[in-house]
């Protein structure tokens, strides 16, 4: 993490975590379903450590249910401090996404071409 996203106590902002676990679940739900999704809504979020400048932040997810036309995605967030490189739970989240047309209208997802990875 850089100091451009630090609040006044010296460590990162919790809205900068929130967008990270945003990103990190919808490329998940596009492992899913080639399909644009929009965030619906996310878990709970329980900060249990601070994230410092220098820490190196990973994202870890995996899809937990599909609807038919919703996923929803835990995202594990975890740091790796940058000078002892001790390794540190930070917080997770249950994301769910909704398929969207053009329209930005919900769609089944069964009916999205599926990636083949």
């Amino acid at each position: 993490m850089l100091p451009k996203d630090t609040n006044g106590m010296g460590t990162i902002f919790g809205g900068i975590i929130l967008s990270y676990i945003d990103l990190a679940g919808g490329v998940e739900a596009r492992k899913t379903a080639r399909h644009v999704f929009v965030t619906r809504a996310m878990k709970q979020v329980e900060f249990l450590a601070p994230v410092f400048v220098g820490d190196t932040v990973s994202f870890w997810t995996r899809t937990l249910r599909v609807g038919s036309t919703s996923i929803t995605v835990a995202v594990e967030v975890e740091v790796e401090r940058l000078r002892s490189g001790e390794v540190v739970a930070v917080t997770s989240a249950e994301v769910t996404y909704v398929a969207v047309d053009d329209e930005r209208r919900p769609v089944t997802i069964a009916s999205a071409p599926t990636s083949k990875a």
